[in-house]
């Protein structure tokens, strides 16, 4: 059974990224990671991000690794 296809994300570099959602709807297709939310512990790990919709400005808070499904989301704008 094939393995399903994975981008590359490290979370230290996730700020600022542009992402395509390939999925959307509507003209909602380009986003950027805006905020990273860490834990207030000192060992947390990094679990969420904002993502902001270029065309419409309006953001939403997705799981990082999300952002690792190569079926729904490519790095860069396409």
């Amino acid at each position: 059974m094939d393995k399903p296809a994975s981008n590359s994300v490290q979370p230290k570099k996730l700020l600022l990224s542009k992402w395509t959602e390939l999925n959307h709807v509507g003209k909602e297709k380009h986003f950027l990671v805006c905020k990273l939310h860490l834990p207030d512990e000192a060992d947390g790990k990094l679990e969420w991000v904002d993502i902001e919709a270029v065309y419409s400005k309006l953001a939403r808070r997705i799981a990082w690794r999300d952002l690792k499904d190569a079926s729904k989301w490519t790095r860069g704008w396409a």
